[in-house]
């Protein structure tokens, strides 16, 4: 017994504590500023379009940044670049605290955004390090947890705050939590070393990947939003041309980027994990499981409004069980992906959110806020039960020192998932108007479905 008890793997937890205050403050200023947009348009005299830009910033700064700091931290070691994300998440804080005019800012948003990415990117990477191979899985599931209490408590921060202060203090408030933050992680991360097999920064890949990934995401973003339909003439056809546009460069620079890549020992573009088929099935479902989620989360408060005639207040409430069920799976799920094949867990998952997607769609004509929470909180077990096992795969399957890149390719994989539901939701409300929410909905159900098959393919490629 003694023996056993003397073999058992030791966490740092307060090194845990500080990788997850990094990545709950990132994924949280990721969301907490869309209700402070009219008030922030109201304060700097801009227009809602104009303001818009303070959540799109953000977005696009995270976006472009994974990959790049993510061959960083294999370059010069992912203590190093999660300290340095830390400071310049904080410091850009007190800039959006203190901005004068509205393009101020968007640049100090911009330049949250990438000390976010710096610090989301590491955090997988970090986890890693500080757990044993054995309970990595627990890390993982708090890391999920971390981002789903970001994402539900998000907008109840932000009014909680906006109803005893003004929306600069959305962004002060993160400059005593990064200080604390930055701190503690400093005392208690251990040192990792740089990966032999990268040698130096890639800067024309990351350039390249910055190109082809913001031009990706405003051009999917363009899909289906309307103006091509609302403006007439040669300026209809215009607007409307755009973000067809953007797609064909961002495909261009992304060839681009693929041929420069070839042949590389460890490539920006993680194209030699991509090579593994557990990592590139896994990558896949998660694409699979964001577009769902984010077409979910788009159509329901439409939904609900405009067919249910529920309130804003309680179309909130109503839509709340999807994430704050994840708080309770997502631990749960940690320890059964340490102990059972991880791939079944995932796949079963999914299977479930797809079946709550289903459940949704079949709701009746005059359904009860029950009828409605109870299907919610399936998808959201669902995707809990999904998240942690298939971020786990991901992990551990590549190489210890392609950690970053494994981490990156997570994160890249969720937010190439946000954006194509954002585009779906968009063309489906382009195309039916108010009904778009329940096709919307059955497209969710269809990309959780193709999420589902994904991930027997990789159960069975696996045997």
């Amino acid at each position: 017994m003694t023996n056993h008890t003397q073999a058992q793997p030791r966490v740092n937890y307060w090194a845990v504590i500080s990788v997850l205050l990094g990545s709950f403050l990132g994924n949280l200023d990721s969301s907490i500023a869309n209700v402070a947009l009219p008030t922030i348009a109201h304060d700097l005299s801009r227009s809602a379009a104009q303001t818009v830009w303070v959540v799109t910033a953000y977005q696009l700064a995270v976006a472009v940044s994974v990959l790049p700091f993510a061959a960083l931290g294999e370059m010069t070691g992912f203590k190093r670049v999660y300290l340095g994300g830390v400071v310049l998440f904080t410091a850009a804080s007190l800039a959006c605290a203190a901005a004068p005019t509205l393009p101020l800012l968007i640049a100090a948003r911009a330049l949250q955004g990438i000390g976010g990415a710096c610090m989301s990117t590491i955090v997988p990477a970090l986890l890693r390090q500080v757990y044993p191979p054995k309970l990595v899985g627990r890390g993982i599931a708090l890391l999920g947890l971390a981002v789903a209490l970001s994402a539900a408590l998000g907008p109840t921060v932000a009014a909680g705050i906006l109803s005893v202060a003004g929306w600069r203090w959305l962004f002060a408030v993160n400059v005593p939590l990064g200080i604390f933050g930055l701190w503690l992680a400093s005392s208690t991360l251990a040192a990792s070393k740089p990966s032999p097999a990268v040698r130096r920064f890639d800067y024309t890949g990351a350039l390249l990947s910055a190109g082809a990934i913001a031009l990706f995401i405003l051009g999917v973003g363009g899909l289906g939003a309307g103006e091509g339909q609302e403006a007439g003439g040669s300026e209809g056809v215009r607007l409307h041309a755009l973000p067809l546009i953007e797609i064909a460069l961002a495909c261009i620079a992304g060839f681009a980027l693929i041929r420069h890549q070839r042949g590389r020992p460890a490539p920006l573009v993680p194209l030699d994990l991509l090579r593994i088929p557990i990592l590139a099935l896994s990558s896949l479902t998660s694409i699979c499981s964001y577009v769902a989620q984010t077409l979910a989360y788009l159509a329901l408060p439409f939904m609900l409004q405009h067919q249910l005639a529920r309130s804003a207040t309680t179309t909130g409430l109503l839509v709340t069980p999807w994430p704050l069920v994840i708080v309770f799976v997502a631990p749960l799920a940690g320890r059964l992906s340490d102990r059972h094949a991880p791939g079944l867990i995932g796949g079963m998952g999914l299977a479930i959110m797809a079946a709550g997607l289903c459940l949704l769609i079949g709701l009746p004509a005059d359904p009860s806020n029950l009828d409605i929470v109870w299907r919610v909180a399936i998808c959201g077990i669902g995707f809990g039960f999904f998240q942690t096992p298939n971020n786990r795969i991901m992990l551990t399957s590549a190489p210890h020192d392609r950690s970053g890149a494994a981490g990156g390719l997570m994160t890249m994989a969720r937010m190439i998932g946000l954006s194509l539901g954002a585009a779906l939701a968009a063309v489906a409300f382009g195309f039916y108007g108010q009904d778009g929410a329940q096709v919307a909905l059955m497209g969710a159900a269809v990309a959780a479905a193709l999420g589902v098959i994904a991930g027997v393919v990789r159960v069975v490629r696996t045997r």
